[in-house]
């Protein structure tokens, strides 16, 4: 597994996770940044320097939702 970055990234890009990781496996996409996986070691140096908290170990978000998608009202389908 590895870290992950989610929904609150968008449109913030800090980059301060990217100044903090050692192996340089966080890359600068339109709208946030994402961890490229296969070069993740889940040092975990990233998660604490995140200034809106979007940065999750990837099995922590097995059984949750984030607190957005949580908030969305049910859709009748």
């Amino acid at each position: 597994m590895t870290y992950v970055i989610a929904l609150p990234c968008v449109d913030v890009k800090d980059r301060a996770c990217i100044d903090e990781c050692p192996v340089d496996c966080i890359y600068e996409g339109q709208r946030m940044l994402y961890i490229h996986p296969d070069e993740c070691v889940d040092c975990g140096a990233c998660e604490p320097v995140c200034p809106v908290e979007a940065i999750y170990y990837e099995l922590s978000l097995i059984d949750k939702d984030h607190p957005i998608v949580a908030a969305l009202p049910p859709q009748n389908g």
